[in-house]
């Protein structure tokens, strides 16, 4: 979403808050109160919506890992069966996919990580949301309530002090909802110049050469004294 959850419920809340304050001097409190609430069942959809995501990409990003660790593992044997029949050639080409699989992990956690934090995250919204419109509902009905038992002087000072109630809770909500606002550190890039890039490229490869290699006599010293 362009616009984080957190920030649109406190924004929607908010400005409920501010209407039902403007309606009420205008006499029109009940029809101000309805549409917070219509307006919170809005955010709950998309809240649903959102978890719906990230439950079933999380589902992705768990069986993508799963995969990778058993195509790792299935790697290892292979490698093991190439060394005993001294194919160091089909060794070797093992051990740099295993490298590839395992530069793919990390990225794979973290993002598991994030997705099963954002699933808590959408979840805790959805709880707020939940109770914040049992809370507004309560308002209306008492509102209503007044409203039919007084004359319209009286529902109209009963709607002031109703609003003033609502208006307390709603900033209440707003401070818990901006609790949960999270900040984004932004991560800025270095350029290099063509040679310096070709240069690192070439580095990077030879290192990669070496790692093979390393690993390969790794696994052969283990088999050896095996």
């Amino acid at each position: 979403m362009v616009e984080r959850m957190a920030e649109r419920i406190v924004r929607i809340l908010g400005g409920s808050v501010n209407a039902l304050v403007d309606a009420v001097e205008n006499a029109a409190p009940e029809a101000v109160m309805e549409q917070a609430i219509r307006d919170v069942d809005s955010v709950m959809e998309e809240v649903r919506l959102d978890l719906g995501r990230a439950t079933a990409d999380r589902h992705l990003a768990s069986s993508r890992l799963a995969d990778l660790n058993k195509r790792h593992q299935e790697l290892s044997q292979s490698i093991e069966e190439a060394v005993g029949l001294g194919r160091d050639d089909l060794a070797e080409a093992a051990i740099a996919r295993q490298m590839d699989l395992e530069a793919q992990t990390p990225t794979l956690e973290k993002s598991l990580a994030d997705l099963t934090e954002q699933e808590k995250e959408q979840e805790g919204y959805l709880s707020a949301l939940m109770a914040r419109r049992r809370e507004m509902r309560g308002e209306l009905d008492r509102f209503r309530e007044i409203k039919a038992a007084r004359s319209k002087e009286e529902a109209s000072t009963a709607g002031g002090l109703t609003a003033s109630g609502l208006e307390g809770r709603l900033r209440a909500a707003e401070g818990a909802f901006d609790r949960a606002l999270s900040q984004g550190a932004g991560v800025g890039s270095v350029g290099h110049d063509p040679d310096t890039a070709a240069k690192l490229a070439e580095l990077e490869a030879l290192s990669r050469a070496n790692r093979i290699q390393e690993r390969l006599a790794a696994i052969k010293t283990t088999k050896a004294s095996s």
